[in-house]
């Protein structure tokens, strides 16, 4: 009796770890900014993103052009390169917490600067 306990014991933990190994990780999602608006305004649409540690954020040329977006002080997370073609876009992914101001350089004493916020 005792060994057919252990037997059936044996058997369940081997089958939580199937399981447990064939759970998929999390994975990371990616949050989209259009540079100009689709009304044609010189803003960022969402001009705020809020992501996870690890997520990433996609910047896409919309209208008006041209666009970048640049953090002061992050020069890894900067595209400097001025976006002319519509549907051009680029992504970048934020490691770490924090908020991380951004702006267009043409654009930007017309008000067009963001804000990505990761928790």
């Amino acid at each position: 009796m005792a060994s057919l306990f252990r037997s059936f014991l044996a058997t369940c933990f081997a089958l939580l770890l199937v399981v447990g190994i064939n759970i998929p990780s999390a994975q990371a999602a990616t949050a989209e900014v259009k540079l100009g608006t689709d009304d044609g305004m010189l803003a960022f649409s969402p001009s705020t993103v809020t992501i996870s540690a690890g997520d990433s954020v996609k910047f896409v040329n919309n209208k008006l052009a041209p666009h970048n977006a640049v953090f002061d002080g992050h020069e890894e997370l900067s595209h400097s390169d001025l976006a002319f073609a519509p549907g051009e876009s680029w992504t970048k992914t934020f490691a770490s917490a924090g908020t991380y101001e951004f702006y267009c350089e043409p654009h930007r004493g017309a008000g067009m600067v963001g804000k990505v916020v990761v928790n």
